[in-house]
């Protein structure tokens, strides 16, 4: 069992209330045993066994269902890779809101959920709910320095639980209560799956594909039964008329044992003929019926055939549909959420904090998978060209980046070696490009006065119409003015000064500071580069 830490929040701490410790369900010796429902399993027993959970004993639908995943390979598989979709998925605990308490008891979840050892084996016990329609799992509340911890979450076996055919309330059968018991509140985990509306003990997938197994069983028997013979000739033994009893068990022993052994004897006198028949179609007829059983399993698991069946399309087909349709991951990856944030989630917060309402999220990280460079081409336009305030935490987050602390060491681009010579700069640059005064001043060395007094005079010309246009409200009030006692005056008002400098447009002259700017790097790059 794993150590909780110690949250940062609240050092001397008391239950606001107490959880059940004592194990209710605990796991009996029987729960391993099964009545193997599924031998000699027929259509009339099935529907027997589905009515029986209908009424709500699903202990004999529960073992079938159990057997059909341990007899059935594909459906096996289909079951683990739909279960595997999400519990590969990381998670993160949102706060209910912005206030501090909100952002504390989100990070005390954090901690403790993270801090529990098995916890995909959880989420994957809980995912069996898929195929069964619920999966139950009982929490092992325990104490660390006077706080209320998840010591273990331990699953229990669907049979065990059943609804009351009274008030259709949902019990679990214990040692001590073996006619059943409620549920004790804040003690288990109960998830549910609705593979279609109805009740429960009707919703999970295996009900929907148990009749597809059935077929599938009788198909496989009979094809099994065929390849058993199918290679061996049948073999016609001929006998004399006045044969005893004892030479003709001896002569069906020789018949049998060529099958078996391709070598025999039989008495002097007797023949032995073999007839071969082509039965190709019927071989074919077998795997048509089979795969076709598995293509129905496979839809109703899987939400589509192309991953999981060879021969039912492309492979670019398949890549497009990936191993499990998305919008079954996405269900799957809410209905947990839900059921986390319900019977986990909301327990920690109200045995810790008291606080029942403003309980914080869970949220699994079921996105499709993006092409981050273009997200990081939409990120730089919308930033670059519309100013939008992107928070650097949602960048970090976005590419898997790790934010770097204090004192770690940050990549940084290396200074290029830049020759302005070279560089692709035109005469003709309009308004919204760079202004190619570098090309007046290239013949002069880099760092010398010469150049920097041509690119001065050349900025200062290309800027003139730029400078007039932003002081232009200044020169107003300068003109305007009658004196400079009352031009000193108006500069002396504050509201005066601020309808000033809110008339003033700068926005042409920081755009050419910018480019100067961006000159200046240059001009220090190449003297640095040498």
């Amino acid at each position: 069992m794993n150590k909780k830490k110690k949250p940062k929040q609240q050092q001397s701490f008391i239950p606001f209330q107490h959880p059940k410790i004592r194990e209710i369900a605990i796991a009996q010796v029987t729960d391993k045993y099964s009545g193997y429902p599924s031998n000699g399993l027929t259509p009339m027993r099935l529907a027997r066994i589905l009515q029986e959970a209908d009424a709500g004993d699903v202990l004999r639908q529960m073992e079938l269902f159990e057997e059909m995943e341990e007899k059935d390979p594909h459906l096996f598989s289909q079951l683990q890779t739909r279960k595997n979709a999400v519990t590969g998925l990381d998670f993160e605990i949102i706060p209910f809101g912005d206030e501090e308490r909100d952002k504390a008891i989100a990070d005390f979840i954090q901690e403790q959920l993270s801090s529990i050892e098995g916890f995909e084996d959880m989420e994957t016990d809980l995912l069996d709910a898929i195929g069964k329609g619920f999966a139950v799992s009982e929490i092992m509340w325990g104490y660390d320095e006077g706080h209320v911890v998840v010591q273990d979450i331990k699953a229990r076996h669907q049979k065990r639980f059943f609804w009351d055919s009274l008030d259709d309330s949902f019990k679990v059968r214990t040692e001590e209560f073996p006619e059943g018991v409620l549920l004790p509140e804040n003690k288990f985990i109960v998830h549910k799956y609705k593979a279609r509306s109805g009740h429960t003990s009707r919703a999970g997938i295996l009900r929907v594909v148990a009749w597809m197994y059935l077929f599938k069983n009788y198909d496989i028997k009979d094809w099994v039964s065929f390849a058993e013979v199918y290679g061996l000739p049948l073999r016609l033994g001929k006998y004399q008329p006045g044969a005893s009893e004892a030479d003709k068990l001896a002569f069906m022993q020789a018949l049998i044992q060529i099958g078996a052994d391709a070598a025999g004897i039989i008495p002097d006198g007797t023949t032995i003929d073999f007839i071969t028949t082509e039965k190709t179609s019927s071989s074919d007829l077998y795997e048509r019926l089979a795969r076709y059983c598995d293509e129905q399993i496979s839809k109703a698991v899987l939400g589509q055939t192309l991953t999981s069946d060879s021969g039912g399309g492309s492979y670019a087909q398949s890549k497009t549909h990936n191993d499990v349709r998305h919008d079954l991951t996405v269900a799957d990856c809410k209905a947990l959420a839900s059921t986390l944030r319900r019977d986990l989630i909301r327990p920690l917060c109200l045995f810790n904090f008291g606080e029942d309402k403003r309980i914080p999220y869970i949220r699994f990280d079921c996105e499709e998978s993006e092409d981050l460079t273009q997200t990081a081409e939409i990120l730089g336009i919308l930033i670059e060209k519309t100013g939008l305030r992107v928070p650097t935490s949602f960048i970090y987050k976005k590419f898997s980046i790790p934010e770097p602390e204090a004192d770690e060491e940050i990549a940084t681009p290396h200074a290029p070696k830049t020759d302005i010579e070279n560089l692709p700069f035109k005469d003709t640059a309009s308004s919204e490009q760079i202004p190619l005064v570098l090309n007046q001043a290239k013949e002069d060395k880099p760092g010398s006065q010469q150049r920097i007094d041509k690119l001065t005079n050349a900025a200062l010309k290309k800027g003139k119409g730029t400078f007039k246009r932003a002081f232009a409200p200044v020169f107003k009030a300068i003109e305007e003015a009658e004196s400079l006692e009352e031009l000193k005056a108006m500069m002396e008002n504050e509201k005066a000064v601020d309808k000033l400098y809110a008339s003033m447009d700068v926005s042409e002259m920081e755009m050419l500071l910018q480019k100067a700017m961006l000159y200046a790097d240059l001009e220090g790059r190449v003297l640095e580069s040498g």
